[in-house]
């Protein structure tokens, strides 16, 4: 048995022991398992199916057993023929894109501790139960909702669900949701909604239905082919009535027909085909995974690229910038205060580990720490160190005014205004000389007074390193772009300057967008590029308003929150460190999460459409 001492809740020490094998048993058996009727991809089936029927190929069977009918079985295989190569080639594409899409599912699967008859137990997710004991260290996903049971407070990462980078702090009756990560603190919780009772499962009940959209060139083969086949049928039709009434022999008859259904183009079909598979193939060995093999003719019609911020133009990392000593203090000698400040939490989070990827640092003795909470937004120490002695806290500098004097804020603030309009993160270290506490009598953090302020630290999200070259290709090829995300729209407004995009449209809320009328919601989402604390619902609602507009769409996303909006776009694109949820919704998966494979897929669509247009 591991599991690590901390205080419980009541109801957690009665239920620590969690269940027993049998007891799971018996509950799995009356459906109260975490059963996920949402597989990792199509099925073999499902993709077979989906090929061979269709409004041409399905005219085409007709046209065969017509033929079969007037005794020409030679035309009918090669009518029925052409058609299953065709058939051949696409299955063959697809089931490879979805034997990676696979394996990627199953290297990304994760496993959880549960705790039964007292033991921890790493199992599964499909093998948790309703009740069950879970417990969740750093790092952790969280597989299905519940409440915390332990007292001791945890930070999780809810940005595959809302979109929001920001840390989310639960406390004792608090709920987990699935799909989330446990990134401070540990946490006993009870499995209290599995299946597809989840939260997880419920955003990403889109992606369960197949979608095949036609490109506008395939639109454009489709209605010719069917008009020509009608026309066709027609023809055999008043065919068959003259040789009935005997205005033709028989002889006329069948030299007639040969060429009536020599104007059908059934090659063309396969042409369209093989083009499509040929570009798939090329295009993989550029990072991109093609799961329709239209998709990338697709790319090559859009005109519009919508992204998520957090995971899609981020890496979800932070780096250092800069760090701005004040008080007299050298540049050397705050890195280093900082660098031991960092080392010697026990709590890391994506801050303290860019802070000690540039400034190493040493390990003091702590006294009492205070991990950082997207509630009170700073982090604090008290060392009791003979190199290192003090309160020691670093956060956001206007949650650590109150213990600033007067003075200090003046002096900070034309600095932090500075660099906040750049789109920076601005964090004040600073700290008072005497050992005090902490926490405050009811045990909540507690700054100490007066505070003495060390330097301010610089931190930027880190972009992909292709982010900003890749749109500026995107843009020189006439594609306009915009940002929605779940996060605050001056972030995602600083962000996009950083990658070159552009505000002068403005930025908009989510709260805004809830007050407007249909009308005013189509115009601002033509008009607007950078949308924030936008939800699941609303980037759906606002690709349909591009789309009703006369847009081609394209929606780049990573998280469970943007699957809604990867169907209701022309062409969804997911990166391969996403959600599975999304990863199965997307036409294409960009392997290695890498924005560079994109133009290189939207050159070959390109030469594709103009070949077959030619």
């Amino acid at each position: 048995m591991k599991m690590q001492p901390q205080q419980l809740t009541e109801t957690a020490v009665s239920t620590l022991r969690g269940l027993s094998q049998e007891e799971a048993a018996t509950r799995r058996a009356q459906g109260l398992g975490n059963t996920m009727p949402v597989k990792s991809s199509r099925s073999y089936a499902q993709i077979v199916r989906e090929n061979v029927f269709n409004p041409i190929n399905d005219l085409l069977y007709v046209l065969g057993i017509a033929l079969v009918a007037l005794g020409r079985v030679s035309d009918a295989l090669v009518s029925v023929g052409v058609v299953l190569l065709n058939v051949a080639v696409s299955v063959i594409q697809e089931v490879r894109a979805k034997r990676v899409l696979d394996q990627i599912a199953l290297l990304t699967r994760p496993r959880t501790t549960v705790i039964r008859t007292g033991q921890e137990q790493s199992v599964d997710p499909g093998d948790i139960v309703k009740g069950d004991v879970l417990l969740v260290r750093p790092g952790d996903q969280i597989v299905v909702d519940g409440p915390v049971l332990s007292t001791e407070r945890v930070d999780v990462d809810e940005s595959l669900l809302t979109g929001e980078s920001d840390l989310i702090e639960k406390r004792p009756g608090d709920q987990l949701y699935s799909g989330s990560f446990c990134v401070n603190g540990s946490a006993f919780y009870q499995a209290e909604k599995v299946g597809a009772q989840s939260v997880a499962y419920g955003l990403a009940a889109g992606a369960r239905a197949f979608r095949r959209v036609y490109t506008p060139l395939q639109r454009e083969i489709n209605l010719v082919i069917r008009v020509i086949l009608l026309v066709a049928v027609f023809l055999e039709f008043l065919m068959v009535l003259s040789a009935l009434t005997n205005t033709i022999t028989f002889v006329e008859f069948v030299q007639r027909s040969v060429v009536i259904v020599g104007i059908v183009p059934i090659g063309l079909i396969l042409a369209i085909a093989v083009a499509y598979t040929l570009g798939a193939v090329r295009i993989v060995r550029k990072g991109a995974l093609v799961q329709q093999a239209n998709a990338i003719e697709s790319l090559s019609n859009v005109d519009m690229l919508c992204m998520d911020k957090t995971g899609t133009l981020t890496t979800n990392d932070l780096e250092l910038i800069a760090v701005y000593p004040l008080h007299g203090k050298d540049e050397a000698e705050l890195r280093r205060l900082l660098g031991d400040f960092v080392a010697s939490g026990s709590v890391g989070n994506v801050t303290s580990k860019a802070i000690g990827a540039s400034c190493p640092g040493q390990q003091r003795r702590v006294k009492e720490e205070i991990p950082f909470s997207s509630a009170h937004k700073w982090s604090g120490l008290a060392i009791d160190d003979e190199a290192m002695r003090g309160s020691y806290i670093l956060g956001a500098v206007e949650m650590l005014q109150p213990a600033l004097s007067a003075e200090e804020i003046e002096q900070l603030q034309p600095q932090v205004e500075e660099e906040s309009e750049k789109g920076l993160r601005v964090l004040l270290f600073a700290y008072s000389p005497e050992l005090v506490a902490l926490r405050d009598d009811d045990d909540r953090p507690r700054l100490p007074d007066g505070l003495v302020a060390l330097g301010l630290v610089i931190l930027r999200d880190q972009l992909r390193p292709e982010a900003r070259k890749t749109l500026q290709q995107f843009t020189e090829a006439g594609i306009h772009f915009k940002v929605i995300s779940g996060d605050s729209p001056q972030t995602v407004a600083a962000l996009a300057k950083q990658v070159g995009l552009s505000d002068s449209a403005g930025v908009i809320s989510g709260l805004e967008l809830a007050k407007m009328g249909p009308a005013e919601f189509a115009q601002v989402a033509e008009e607007t590029t950078i949308f924030g604390r936008i939800t699941p619902q609303q980037k759906e609602q606002l690709l349909q308003a591009l789309r009703d507009r006369g847009h081609y769409v394209a929606m780049i996303g990573d998280g469970v929150n943007d699957v809604l909006s990867l169907k209701k776009a022309n062409l969804g694109i997911a990166m391969q460190s996403g959600s599975q949820a999304t990863r199965n919704a997307a036409d294409i998966v960009l392997l290695k999460d890498s924005f560079a494979s994109l133009p290189p897929a939207f050159r070959e669509g390109q030469r594709i459409r103009n070949g077959m247009q030619d």
